[in-house]
Order: structure tokens, then sequence, then C-alpha cells
């Protein structure tokens, strides 16, 4: 009883409190209660793939969004899991449950390498240097067709369970963890780091942070989340090709994570289930076929000029207001602090000027 007691306390007073933590607990309930209440196999395929991509995409938000390290060429680790997974599996035999994780290991790995690589370079010089690693794998991969399938790629590969329910789940729950883990990390002490090293690399350094180690970091921990995924991928497909290394799939993460919001592991996560479903539903209307890319592109300039922060940081601004003495959010119509019991004065427009010119 008193461990139930103190879970219902912690879900009302840090949970329910706040209406951005309610959304995101109908979210997974909804998520996991899904199969159960609404089973079309279309629906479960385009959420299953969605998962998939949620995982990549925060993934891709840990490493640019925190450290300020913006990967064009994410898609290395995504295909590097993918590839090595499929080889794995086919080739020595390995069961799908134990080459997912070979394949995250393997795409460790090449973050590790990447990010030793690129540790000299800043801002648009990373990202141009990073944009070429998919395309000398993709190199590399054409080279010799007999061991990775060439353009065609590798199939044949055994799915993770039978069922598409059980696929879903697995997907599914591998999110949420994914997700939750990379959430935690972010909030934690590392993630401070990372905010500093983001803000003001020189400035970390010399208050004694070892910087090239706290990239290094990052670098490996985001690639082995997007291999994870990646591995998921090419299991849920039972294929493992070219496209996982796409430049176009680099570049679909950035628009994710900045359309939901960087520096947040939710926002991406957000925009993936939003952006995804929506492309493949207006992909299904044969008068949309031609301008499914550009209503796409519509959309996400439509959101980045409104929502500069990006969609998540925006609707979570407008229905909750942050405490000016403790910091901490508050439900937009509360007047008194929950935590410090300070005063939650609305903002009023050009107050803040005012307070300037005295």
């Amino acid at each position: 009883m008193y461990l139930l007691r103190r879970a219902w306390a912690e879900l009302r007073d840090e949970v329910l409190a706040l209406p951005s933590r309610t959304l995101v607990l109908a979210w997974v309930v909804a998520l996991l209660a899904l199969p159960a209440v609404y089973g079309d196999p279309y629906v479960m395929r385009i959420l299953t793939m969605s998962c998939l991509f949620a995982i990549f995409a925060a993934s891709w938000d840990l490493l640019a969004g925190y450290t300020g390290q913006v990967n064009f060429g994410h898609a290395l680790f995504f295909g590097a899991g993918a590839y090595t997974s499929a080889l794995v599996s086919l080739r020595l035999g390995v069961t799908p449950w134990a080459s997912v994780f070979a394949g995250a290991a393997m795409a460790t790995l090449s973050g590790f390498l990447a990010g030793y690589l690129c540790l000299r370079l800043r801002g648009s010089y990373l990202s141009l240097a990073t944009l070429a690693f998919p395309l000398i794998a993709l190199g590399l991969l054409f080279a010799f067709p007999d061991f990775s399938g060439g353009e065609l790629g590798i199939s044949g590969l055994r799915r993770l369970t039978p069922s598409a329910t059980g696929n879903y789940y697995v997907a599914a729950v591998s999110m949420l963890l994914v997700v939750f883990g990379l959430w935690t990390l972010a909030d934690s002490k590392f993630g401070l780091v990372l905010h500093a090293i983001r803000d003001d690399e020189v400035a970390a350094r010399a208050s004694g942070i070892n910087t090239p180690r706290y990239k290094l970091i990052a670098f490996a921990v985001s690639a082995a989340a997007a291999g994870f995924a990646g591995a998921l991928f090419a299991h849920y497909l039972r294929v493992a090709g070219p496209s996982t290394l796409e430049v176009a799939l680099s570049f679909q993460v950035v628009i994710w994570g900045i359309f939901g919001g960087v520096a947040t592991i939710y926002g991406p996560v957000a925009a993936v289930f939003i952006l995804y479903p929506l492309t493949e539903w207006l992909g299904s209307f044969r008068a949309f076929g031609e301008l499914r890319l550009l209503i796409f592109a519509v959309i996400v300039l439509m959101v980045l000029l409104f929502m500069p922060r990006g969609l998540a940081p925006w609707l979570r601004d407008k229905i909750e207001t942050q405490c000016p003495r403790c910091k901490q959010r508050n439900t937009f119509y509360r007047k008194i602090c929950r935590l410090c019991g300070a005063a939650l004065q609305a903002q009023v427009p050009g107050a803040q000027g005012l307070v300037g010119h005295q």
C-alpha cells in the first residue's frame, strides 16, 4: 500500500500537475493500447515505422541539439546498424534478437570514429564533413556487391516476431525505452555539460571540462541509438539496402528535429509522429501524388515561420508558464507557483521594455 500511495503521489504531483506531462502520459497509454482497440494492419505498419524513426530522430537531437554538432550524415549510423545486423543474422545465423545489438555496437564504433575524425571541426565544416561519411559507406558497399548485396541490398532477413502486433510492440516499447533514456541522460549533469559545450566550447574547456571526451561520448551514444533503430528497421522490413544510407534520410531527420524543436528530445519524436503519417496519408490520395512533397514543404515552412523554436516548445509555452523565482513550470492558469509559492504574474506586452528604461 505504501508503494501504491507513493506512486500515486508522484503521478499526481509530477505528471498530472503539468499539461505537457499529462499529454505524454496519454500518448504513451494510447500507443500501448492501440492494437487492442484498432488493429488495422496499415495503421499498425505506419505507427511501427514512426516508432523506429522516432528513435532515429531523438538520437540526432542528442548530438545536434545538445552539443551543437549538427550532423548531416546521421544516416551513417542508421545504415551501419541495419547492415551489420543483417549480415550477422544472415551470414552467421545469429538470432535477430542478438544481431540487433550487434548492429548497435557497430554503429557505436562508427560514431566514435566519426567523432574522433571531426573533433577539430565546428559549425558548417563539421556538418559538411559528416555528410561525406554515408557517401563513403555507400561506395564501399557498391565496391563489394558479393558481400553487401550491391544496389539490391541484403534481403531475406527474419523478423523479431512473426506477428504484426508483436513487431509493433517491439518497436513501441523499444522507442519508449530509448527515448526516455536519452531524455534522462540529456536532463542529467551530463546534459548540462553538453549544453555548456554547445553555448561556448572555449569557456567550457577553460573551466576544466574535457570537451573532446564529452563530444566523443555524445557521438557514440547518439550513434548507438540510431544504429539500434536501423537494426530494428532492417528486420522489420526484412531487408537492409542502400536507402538506409541515403543523404535524403540524413536531411529528413534534420527536418524532423527542427520541426519538432531541437534540444528537447521529445520535439523530434512528436515531429515524426505528425509528419511521417501525414506524408503517407497524402500519398494515398492520387490527387496529391505529385504534390505530396510540396504540401509537406509548405507545412514545414509555415511551422518554422511562426514557431522558430519548433512545434513542441511553442505548444508547451502556450499551456505552461515558468516561475520567475524557481524556474519551474506551472499550468498557464495558475497564479501561484506549485513549488515555491511565488506569484506568477501575467506577462504584459511592453512591460520588459518599460522595466529596462527605468
